[in-house]
């Protein structure tokens, strides 16, 4: 699997500052590239416990449904969270500037990301 190029084609939509590939059975960073003031090892982690504990909240509840997406909606920017479907235990995150990016984009940047992935 090339996750690197994953990852290029996530930074590729307008606004990206960063991307990554993250497992969060882990929590560990497959791949990742982007601004160099964003740690990606550590919001790897991080936004680990949010899939995490939304998964959990969803099995708690009794929901027999899936994530598509979990948006973080910061001041200045935007933190998209995208579970993969076909490679279980695995996730997407992309760090956009809200001022430069159009949200829709982004979030089919993601399913064209995933789609392409091989």
């Amino acid at each position: 699997m090339n996750y690197d190029k994953t990852v290029s084609e996530m930074l590729n939509v307008d606004g990206a500052l960063a991307a990554a590939v993250v497992d969060f059975s882990s929590g560990m960073l497959l791949a990742g590239g982007g601004s160099a003031a964003i740690d990606l090892e550590i919001a790897a982690a991080g936004n680990t416990e949010v899939v995490r504990a939304k998964m959990k909240t969803m099995q708690m509840l009794g929901l027999k449904d899936s994530i598509e997406d979990i948006l973080i909606t910061l001041g200045k920017q935007y933190h998209l969270l995208r579970p993969l479907t076909r490679q279980d235990g695995l996730f997407l995150y992309s760090v956009l500037d809200r001022s430069k990016s159009n949200l829709a984009l982004a979030r089919r940047s993601l399913i064209d990301a995933e789609n392409n992935m091989k």
